[in-house]
């Protein structure tokens, strides 16, 4: 797979050879023919290391009639045969995890832990997936009336798509088409032109597990690709995860065409430190999720938030931690943290620094000065901003990058206002030992996700991840038990198998009797 992956083409103006990342549809590589690419880089050295096609408008309808055409086969293929497949997908992704993970730390810069950490959880939705038999059972109500029974069935939409973002490009796709495929569906894979490789390996592991041609599809591409799948009338389904203007787009722009749409969008996730709290386990983990992904990362703990006393040694515990967070490429063993995944994405967030000095924050910690910001590729160290308030640039926008910021409130009930005060309510934690405030918290929190002493609230594969507010559009979460109901729609059938001498003609409404 990687072998076909990587096919050579000649670029004239650096005048190298590059690899070539192409589409999958109806089960083999396609080259593109539009005429239009982008480059794709190697976060850690920041030299192109390959050209991804963009697909043009006759190229997305191509992925979707194969999708068309294989559904009615698939659809009507047992649960059984279905679930059979299923598993060997999980065994096949399972098997060659490390192949999958290379390819994130080569284009997405995770170093190799984070990577294969990613591949696990992703993992875990391909195996809830292989429940599927117990998931599409329905209900049933007999002699609801005279000689007539009641049920319900769910039955698979059609042709679904799944929009990817760049922070994780071999688990969100698995939170997406996992529950698609098994339910019947046939998929369309769009990922993220930044770092489009680990798509076509996983197309390539679903042919090699037994998916029919046409059931998973990938195109490459940008926004012509993505215009077009929102607006063809055969695609019934569409889930994306990205920031949130985009978000809206997708849902605003779906909706209008008669898709069904979940968008996840951006986040501010806040971890709230009561004094109680024990200082070193809520400085741990405040880094650990703050920096970890290089902060790219939706649930990605951005601010705490210190209430009382507690936050001079708070933000002196997180301060002493920076300096052991070892900042390199994935290549170095010893690396615990890598590079940003473009140089544009690099200087934006940096650019947040200068932002709140001038907002009036304090830059406790300066990743513009760190050594591996030095490094060839696109590193920026880890940053540290106290002081922050609500109005200040910083805080209101998602800055998607290793920068912490801490605010300082007066009360828990202020702490709680930051919270449900900011658009965005994705996830959210609280550290204490006062289980009271706990619960409160759990109770009070506008947000989809939430975390006691858990500063990253990713739910397990059998609950279903998603936010509040302007983090989704939607009615549905994704993956889990509501990615199921994404995927499927109710039928209720009421049957009554023929008596001749209960029949009569009746003009009144339905009723039992």
């Amino acid at each position: 797979m990687t072998e076909i992956a990587d096919r050579p083409i000649q670029t004239a103006a650096a005048d190298v050879e590059l690899g070539r990342v192409s589409h999958w549809i109806n089960g083999r590589i396609v080259e593109g023919a539009s005429g239009r690419h982008g480059p794709v880089y190697d976060p850690a050295t920041g030299r192109q290391s390959k050209t991804v096609d963009f697909a043009s408008v006759d190229e997305v309808d191509a992925a979707v009639a194969a999708a068309a055409a294989a559904f009615p086969a698939w659809r009507a293929t047992s649960i059984s045969k279905r679930t059979d497949i299923m598993f060997k997908i999980r065994n096949q992704v399972d098997v060659r995890r490390k192949e999958i993970a290379a390819l994130l730390t080569a284009e997405h810069g995770k170093v190799p832990s984070d990577a294969l950490g990613e591949v696990a959880r992703g993992l875990e939705n391909l195996e809830f997936a292989t429940g599927i038999p117990h998931l599409l059972k329905g209900g049933y109500s007999e002699q609801v009336s005279g000689g007539v029974d009641v049920y319900q069935i769910r039955q698979p939409l059609g042709v679904t798509v799944g929009i990817t973002p760049f922070n994780f490009p071999a688990m969100v796709p698995r939170w997406m088409f996992g529950n698609a495929i098994a339910c019947g569906n046939t998929f369309i894979l769009k990922p993220s032109e930044k770092d489009p490789s680990a798509s076509l390996f996983i197309a390539e592991l679903l042919h090699e597990a037994g998916v029919p041609d046409g059931v998973f599809n990938v195109v490459q591409g940008d926004k012509v690709a993505v215009d077009r799948l929102l607006t063809h009338p055969d695609v019934k389904a569409i889930s994306f995860v990205g920031s949130t203007p985009i978000a809206k787009y997708i849902y605003e722009t779906g909706t209008k065409n008669g898709k069904r749409v979940q968008a996840l969008g951006g986040a501010k996730n806040h971890m709230i430190v009561l004094p109680d709290a024990d200082i070193d386990m809520a400085a741990d983990a405040a880094v650990s999720a703050a920096y970890g992904s290089s902060g790219e990362r939706c649930m990605a703990v951005s601010v705490v938030v210190a209430v009382g006393d507690v936050g001079d040694p708070l933000v002196n515990a997180i301060k002493q931690r920076l300096p052991k967070i070892n900042v390199g490429p994935g290549s170095d063993p010893a690396a615990e943290m890598g590079p940003l995944v473009t140089r544009e994405h690099r200087d934006k967030v940096a650019s947040y620094l200068d932002k709140a000095v001038t907002d009036g924050a304090t830059v406790v910690t300066d990743g513009r000065e760190a050594p591996a910001a030095k490094l060839d590729g696109f590193f920026l160290g880890v940053s540290l901003i106290d002081n922050v308030q609500p109005n200040h640039e910083s805080y209101r926008n998602e800055i998607f990058g290793p920068v912490l910021e801490v605010m300082r409130v007066k009360t828990y009930e202020d702490a709680v206002r930051l919270v449900n005060d900011n658009p965005y309510g994705n996830g959210t934690a609280i550290f204490t030992r006062d289980g009271g405030a706990a619960r409160q918290f759990q109770f009070e929190a506008q947000a989809g996700m939430v975390g006691i002493n858990v500063p990253i609230p990713v739910p397990v594969a059998y609950y279903s991840f998603g936010g509040w507010k302007d983090s989704l559009f939607g009615d549905l979460h994704m993956y889990g038990p509501e990615g199921v109901q994404f995927y499927t729609r109710g039928k209720v059938v009421t049957a009554r198998w023929p008596d001749p001498g209960t029949s009569k003609v009746d003009l009144g409404f339905p009723r039992t009797r």
